[in-house]
């Protein structure tokens, strides 16, 4: 009889993330990320004393998961900062469940805007921020302050309701929100 399949504690994370892909975070449990692997709970609780560790071990998936998308750019000589904006908004309208999980589900409570914006995760966005716009740190992130909350509107608009996603519209709104937030910090040097 051959031995049966090991659960790793990776395979439970990928199952956990799964969960959370189709149906929300609120479905993580024992019962379901060991339905998705076809075992018993056992081997969950094994490798997570909790659900709210397993929980944060999927949203690290689903972090990086999402840094990976967004710096997928379809068209890089068209604007990396256009390419990241839609990418943000693209998120949210495909994968809604992991778009609300990363960012309306409570992790960054007690988490100032500006701790967040200095997160280590943010630091490649930042980094091709920069080569598109040029300028010290401080200023992209003062633009991407201001870009970020437009964006993040309009993608929360849009994994919470069952608006119309019209790429072309929202392409206009985002090029206009970084021409203004770019002026302003020109002016800002005067």
């Amino acid at each position: 009889m051959p031995p049966k399949p090991k659960i790793t504690k990776d395979m439970i994370i990928d199952a956990a993330f799964e969960v959370v892909r189709e149906t929300g975070a609120e479905n993580i449990n024992a019962r379901t990320v060991a339905k998705k692997l076809k075992c018993s709970t056992q081997p969950v609780m094994y490798h997570f004393a909790t659900i709210e560790e397993l929980k944060k071990a999927a949203y690290a998936k689903a972090d990086c998961y999402h840094s990976e998308y967004l710096m997928h750019i379809e068209s890089p000589h068209k604007g990396v900062m256009l390419g990241i904006g839609l990418n943000y908004i693209r998120f949210a309208v495909e994968e809604p469940h992991l778009f609300r999980f990363l960012f309306q589900s409570n992790f960054f409570t007690g988490t100032t805007l500006l701790e967040m914006i200095d997160a280590d995760e943010l630091a490649p966005v930042l980094l091709a921020m920069q080569g598109a716009v040029g300028g010290r740190i401080d200023q992209v992130k003062q633009i991407f302050t201001t870009v970020f909350l437009f964006v993040h509107g309009y993608a929360s608009i849009l994994a919470n309701n069952t608006l119309q996603y019209d790429e072309e519209l929202v392409k206009a709104h985002l090029e206009r929100a970084y021409r203004g937030s770019i002026l302003a910090l020109q002016e800002d040097r005067k």
